[in-house]
């Protein structure tokens, strides 16, 4: 790019003067025309230095006013007027306006004729085109051998900030850091301290937009700074920001740090790409998981062994979370920003969750919109953690993440169980009109309503037969049992919490077991025993038993 005010330091161009105080000559030249006439205006492109003799001007030079506001508002970069033929001097109240609306006015030499200069001029911009346009090619063949080369994005902004010889730094669509250039090592959180006056800026830009605005440097000194998309996705895109863009050396020119952004756009791609294939192989196993827990043919698979390169680890500990976007009005028929969506959701929570909860696994469903989050750690700020994600990840991207569970298993082999459960309490909230909840927790209710359409008889069978006694019980101490047994499952059969939920002593909680275990005669920590005394509690509870009769 070169300015009206670098044309006229050329040296072949130094008799030419500036007629015009404080004219402003940082406007870009991009052409040179030759016209006489008073409409020009209209037909000339925008950057355009435009040069006459004013004949038709000579008799009446007010009439230079009107062009000056024409050609200001076509964009052109100035206005040179060959004095000496037509117009022996410029008269001062055109001067004075050409000032006052701080449009350059230059005069040219009356030695010199209007086609040679403007030859010499448009030879000096297309010199200026190649150079530049050449030097972008070698760029171009540059960053392609990177690309070729299968180098880090790290690498690859690391080169841009040696090239442009300013700092540089590539921002995710979560605005967070992915790579700086060399000028941000020497300092402690430098690009930090830039990130905090950048962020505000980025609310207000469009997906594909370009902007430049001013910021502090550590100096307290004002700087300018400009933002570039990187398309790596259609609608979130990366963003490049350069700092003191107007610092940056020829004959880089825009078309150079355009050429950065494509492969820069490549290889983000690229990376986005394998990682997606990396994570269907983490969906398949979570799929063929589930169906292989669910089928009748049950195969008894060490899956502890089969996952562990995915993070599945042995615990007494294993919920199933679903994970949706929440009804917000949004009915926008584009699968791929709704899938854009999704894959900023999975990417957000796997990169967030783990460090708030440890052994925390994020997977993408099948054939599904939804996401699930298998927790293999209690928390006891589980509602918390989740709501504070969803939330940092709502302000920054329009994503409204809702979260459905049900209790956890102490088995691996009853995942399932608990997807399920949990899919069943998405199922169950997302069936009301109302916004739904950020946090939605069910007591396996949604199970219930699978047996909604039974035959009564066949459901108090069901339940006696698994509680025996403590199905419908009349005695207190049998009451008192069925709470205690009912509480124990609910704490996941640990004695301590269960004890002090119930305000009785462990040793208490331990006696009421034991007589459980013997009217109920099977072993109540099997996962699949666990399961049907869970069931049978909720067809069983007064309140639920009348929900379910209606």
């Amino acid at each position: 790019m070169t300015t009206l005010y670098e044309l006229l330091e050329v040296p072949r161009f130094s008799d030419l003067r500036v007629l015009s105080n404080q004219a402003d000559l940082s406007h870009k030249v991009e052409s040179i025309e030759i016209s006489e006439t008073p409409d020009i205006a209209y037909y000339i492109p925008k950057n355009v230095f435009l040069l006459t003799t004013a004949m038709i001007y000579k008799d009446n030079q007010s009439d230079l006013i009107p062009l000056i506001d024409s050609l200001k508002s076509a964009h052109a970069a100035g206005l040179g007027i060959k004095v000496g033929r037509f117009l022996g001097e410029i008269d001062k109240k055109v001067l004075d306006y050409a000032a006052r609306v701080n449009f350059p006015l230059v005069q040219l030499p009356n030695t010199k004729q209007l086609g040679a200069i403007s030859h010499q001029m448009t030879s000096y911009l297309w010199n200026q085109k190649t150079e530049q346009f050449t030097f972008a090619l070698d760029i171009q063949k540059r960053f392609s051998s990177l690309l070729i080369n299968d180098v880090s994005v790290e690498r690859l902004i690391s080169e841009f900030g040696k090239l442009v010889k300013t700092p540089v730094m590539l921002l995710d669509p979560f605005h967070e850091v992915t790579a700086v250039s060399a000028h941000f090592n020497h300092t402690v959180n430098l690009a930090d301290f830039y990130l905090e006056q950048v962020i505000p800026q980025l609310a207000f830009l469009k997906e594909d937009e370009t902007h430049s605005f001013i910021i502090d440097n550590l100096q307290g000194k004002k700087i300018q700074a400009a933002i570039f998309p990187v398309k790596a996705n259609h609608h979130f895109p990366y963003r490049l920001l350069v700092l003191q863009p107007e610092q940056i050396p020829y004959p880089i020119s825009e078309f150079t740090i355009e050429q950065a952004i494509l492969v820069l756009s490549f290889i983000l791609f690229k990376n986005q790409k394998v990682e997606e294939s990396l994570e269907e192989l983490k969906t398949d196993f979570f799929a063929q998981l589930i169906e292989n827990q669910q089928s009748m043919n049950f195969q008894n698979k060490n899956w502890l062994e089969i996952g562990r390169s995915f993070g599945l680890i042995p615990s007494h500990y294993y919920q199933v979370i679903y994970v949706n976007e929440r009804k917000n009005g949004d009915h926008s028929p584009q699968d791929r920003y709704r899938l854009e969506k999704r894959q900023l959701a999975f990417q957000w929570l796997s990169k967030k969750l783990p460090d708030r909860i440890s052994n925390t696994l994020v997977f993408q469903l099948k054939d599904s919109p939804h996401l699930v989050i298998l927790l293999q750690t209690p928390n006891e700020e589980l509602d918390t953690v989740l709501t504070s994600v969803a939330e940092e990840l709502e302000e920054l991207l329009p994503v409204s993440l809702a979260f459905s569970y049900s209790q956890p298993y102490e088995k691996d082999d009853m995942i399932a169980n608990s997807f399920i459960e949990s899919r069943l309490a998405f199922e169950e909230v997302t069936s009301l009109d109302e916004q739904q909840p950020r946090i939605h927790f069910s007591h396996r209710h949604g199970i219930v309503k699978l047996f909604k359409h039974n035959p009564i008889e066949e459901t108090q069978y069901f339940c006696k037969s698994v509680l025996k006694e403590l199905a419908y019980p009349e005695k207190e101490s049998l009451i008192e049992l069925r709470k205690t047994l009912k509480a124990f499952l609910d704490y996941q059969c640990e004695i301590t919490k269960t004890a002090d939920m119930l305000f009785v002593h462990r040793n208490t909680v331990k006696y009421r077991i034991n007589r459980c275990k013997k009217i109920i005669g099977r072993p109540i920590e099997d996962p699949e025993v666990s399961l049907q005394l869970r069931l049978a509690f909720a067809l069983s509870e007064p309140d639920k038993h009348t929900d379910y009769m209606n």
